[in-house]
């Protein structure tokens, strides 16, 4: 199993202190922490992609370029890519170049994205959208493996003879599809053989459960090794501690703080309490015995292979930060890596 940093760059109070760090500051930190991830040997580390409060990861190419020059070994991941947004042509360029800048680092995760403020920034409709993704996707992925590409569609102008600089050097790039509850993006994945990467946050197990099966379903429906398949799966939050006992202590004001800013935000509540959380949810919260009985339930119903954690302390100061990726490195990863296997990288033996 490999496992994964990932951050959709809050830009929130500190759920236990109240605090706001700076935006400056918010963004020293997601670099910190890729730094940190590389140096505990993660895998990977992902940067979403918002264009609405309260996140600031409305550029993951740029922030990804600067961690590229921070790190030299750790894959570099985007969480989500909002293809639905976004020019492929433009998309295909800033990705190129990057893919470059990091060595062939690179590891794209595209999806639709949501968020009413963000389609309406960029005129995108929620009748239109998965038209906008499907189209946007089948445009790139031609783009990164052709160097003359004609084609017409419905959302861009259409290209004739096209060239497109930089050529990649990956080729071509993996790319995975982030789904939540919708099978348009699980349908994509399974078309063109590409990897599914479950948010696998918000809700109890059973309907990412269900929309991995479909994603089996029609990968097997459109021709592909059923062994082939790539699944990686979220967590809704992650502590470990010697004990539970210690484990719930820290992370209860933790949860309080999220809890609140949920109900101050008008979200649905899920998981009311922290104990619910823990049982009912895809959190990571407990001694390290606990977490890999926990994933390995959970593996039982996905057959994943990539778990990401949150790359954010999330209101841990840094200390309690660090000791539990620690934690996490020396007693979780090991007993995981050994139970399940996970993907090759690019470059390395599977």
């Amino acid at each position: 199993m490999k496992f994964l940093l990932i951050t959709l760059i809050t830009h929130v109070p500190d759920p236990v202190t109240g605090v706001r760090s700076s935006t400056t500051e918010r963004f020293r930190q997601v670099v910190d922490n890729a730094v940190l991830a590389e140096e505990l040997g993660f895998d990977g580390y992902g940067v979403g992609e918002r264009h609405e409060r309260p996140f600031i990861s409305s550029s993951p190419p740029v922030v990804l370029s600067h961690i590229a020059a921070r790190t030299s070994r750790i894959r570099l991941f985007t969480a989500v890519t909002t293809l639905s947004l976004l020019d492929p042509v433009r998309a295909f360029e800033d990705y190129a170049t990057l893919d470059h800048l990091s060595g062939g680092r690179l590891e794209l995760i595209i999806g639709k994205g949501n968020g009413a403020a963000q389609r309406a920034l960029f005129h995108v409709t929620p009748e239109n959208q998965w038209a906008r993704n499907i189209e946007a996707y089948e445009l790139f992925r031609r783009l990164w493996r052709e160097d003359e590409v004609t084609w017409s569609g419905r959302f861009r102008p259409s290209l004739a003879g096209a060239e497109t600089w930089p050529r990649p050097l990956q080729q071509p790039i993996r790319v995975w599809h982030g789904s939540a509850t919708s099978r348009e993006s699980v349908d994509l994945a399974a078309k063109w053989g590409d990897p599914l990467f479950s948010a696998n946050v918000t809700n109890p197990i059973d309907p990412y459960a269900e929309l991995i099966r479909y994603y089996r379903e029609r990968w097997a429906f459109h021709g592909h090794d059923p062994a082939a398949a790539i699944v990686g799966a979220g967590t809704a939050g992650f502590y470990a501690a010697r004990t539970s006992q210690e484990a719930l202590a820290v992370y209860r004001p933790i949860f309080e703080g999220r809890l609140a800013l949920q109900r101050s935000l008008g979200l649905p509540v899920v998981f009311g309490t922290l104990e619910d959380f823990v049982e009912r949810s895809s959190a990571l919260i407990g001694s390290p015995r606990q977490i890999i009985d926990k994933v390995h339930r959970y593996h039982e119903q996905f057959g994943h292979q990539v778990v990401h954690l949150h790359a954010d302390g999330d209101g841990l100061n840094d200390k309690q930060h660090r000791e539990t990726l620690e934690l996490f490195q020396s007693e979780i990863a090991p007993a995981l890596r050994s139970d399940i296997p996970g993907p090759a990288w690019v470059g390395e033996a599977a």
